[in-house]
């Protein structure tokens, strides 16, 4: 599964928005909130996560990128 942070951060606008905030206008700042959380997730499950691989010819741990 590939990462991406704009689709994540969409998801987490909408999240925002079915709990009561307002994602547009001036003063709204749920996209940039979005945005910034989005890139946090993504960075920090690329920098440690790791995938096994228990059996075959590529048995062993990878990382995510």
């Amino acid at each position: 599964m590939a990462l991406d942070k704009q689709v994540l951060s969409s998801l987490i606008v909408s999240e925002l928005e079915a709990k009561g905030f307002v994602a547009s206008g001036d003063h709204s700042y749920a996209q940039d909130l979005a945005d910034a959380i989005a890139a946090a997730v993504v960075a920090h499950v690329q920098a440690y996560a790791e995938v096994t691989v228990d059996s075959g010819s590529s048995a062993g741990t990878y990382p995510v990128e």
